[in-house]
């Protein structure tokens, strides 16, 4: 079982950053693969960011280049740095735990209990 705890959600201004933090309670070296998912009311959970083991990244068009992922092993924490922010990025965050398939499809096994993003002036 792992257990994962998201921080650093909050209000900010159009065109500002936020970093998010996901503390795992096991070393997150054994974990295949790690990602952040966001969800507004009446829509279905996004993938926005994954990051392999070995470091390797994907996101979606609507957050490349402003959001980066990265993890830190020897802290089992997984950040998600949010810049130029909009207000369609208005959210719940949440951290994943999982695997990326033969296919290339992440599946996350494990999820935090979210943080809330605003964006709004």
């Amino acid at each position: 079982q792992v257990q994962l705890v998201e921080s650093g959600g909050g209000l900010v201004q159009p065109g500002g950053s936020l970093k998010l933090s996901c503390v795992a309670s096991v070393s997150i070296f054994n974990i295949n693969a790690m990602g952040w998912y966001r969800q507004t009311p009446g829509k279905q959970r996004e993938l926005v960011a994954r990051i392999t083991r070995s470091g390797s990244t994907n996101y979606p068009d609507s957050v490349k280049g402003r959001f980066t992922i990265s993890r830190d092993n020897a802290k089992n924490t997984v950040y998600l740095q949010m810049n130029r922010l909009r207000p369609e990025d208005t959210a719940v965050y949440y951290c994943s735990a999982g695997y990326v398939n033969s296919r290339g499809y992440y599946l996350p096994d494990y999820w935090g209990q979210g943080t809330q993003v605003t964006v709004s002036s």
